[in-house]
């Protein structure tokens, strides 16, 4: 495929992702609309579904630098594709953040007005947490420090590290030619949407369940030029690199490196 209709889509299929689903996060924060985690978690099922429906003929839909990665070490996709996808991809979270606060600004500021929160100031990650991520879940655990001690740095890096490692697996498990049991292209979206939603579940109380870099960094770099300033980029507490980033790639490598194992027990359409 061209590469200007691959990177068109996996600009587009990021857009429409991080706008479902970091606009229900705003939605769920800032008004109130959504209540409890699985509502929101359904929303990012559904961007996931719509994203990668859009993004599929053009490029593949990877939507996530990590599943990017994952598919150049273990599916021959080309490496000179890898950083053009990144950059596509952060560009598609990026401007969907940017719309997304034109439409909520008023409802964020009201929202840090009437929680006493002063923009880029301490505390102020729990209006910030609607763009960029934090551990733990600030609007479940709060921003004192006494919640720094809920969830620290290592099992926030284990979490994001195991939930995109599952959401690898289930990537690779339902779009593999290798496997028998693999649901029609069509059904793969939804399928892969509803294991996104599953791990939010789990996940998202640590972490915001971030699993993937573009999700998490695009809209945090928003954060930072919208007065978060030290609050979005590095955080309060550090160690967003590691666990935005850093984990969510290591996961997916994990993942895909499973599936390869898996892979090799399959049987051959002789057996079948």
């Amino acid at each position: 495929m061209r590469l200007w209709r691959a990177l068109l889509g996996e600009y587009v299929g990021t857009f429409i992702l991080v706008f479902f689903g970091v606009g229900a996060v705003n939605a769920a924060v800032v008004t109130g609309a959504q209540a409890g985690l699985w509502q929101v978690a359904v929303v990012w099922a559904f961007g996931v579904s719509l994203g990668i429906y859009t993004a599929g003929s053009l490029s593949g839909a990877h939507i996530n630098p990590a599943i990017t990665a994952a598919f150049a070490i273990f599916d021959r996709f080309p490496w000179q594709r890898v950083v053009p996808y990144w950059l596509a991809q952060l560009a598609g979270a990026a401007t969907a953040s940017l719309i997304l606060y034109g439409m909520f600004s008023d409802a964020i500021i009201e929202f840090e007005r009437v929680n006493g929160l002063l923009r880029g100031g301490p505390g102020s990650e729990l209006s910030a947490m609607v763009f960029g991520e934090y551990f733990p879940n600030p609007a479940i655990f709060g921003t004192a420090e006494d919640a720094w001690r809920v969830v620290t740095l290592r099992p926030a890096f284990i979490a994001e590290v195991v939930g995109t490692a599952m959401l690898a697996l289930l990537v690779f498990s339902l779009t593999s030619d290798r496997n028998p049991s693999r649901p029609p292209s069509a059904a793969a979206a939804v399928l892969i949407g509803v294991g996104v939603a599953a791990i939010i579940s789990v996940i998202a109380p640590l972490t915001q369940a971030g699993l993937n870099p573009a999700r998490d960094f695009g809209p945090r770099v928003v954060a930072y030029f919208l007065g978060w300033n030290e609050i979005a980029i590095p955080g309060p507490r550090g160690g967003w690199l590691s666990v935005y980033i850093i984990a969510p790639i290591l996961g997916a490598i994990i993942g895909g490196a499973v599936y390869t194992v898996i892979k090799m027990a399959l049987p051959s359409k002789k057996e079948l």
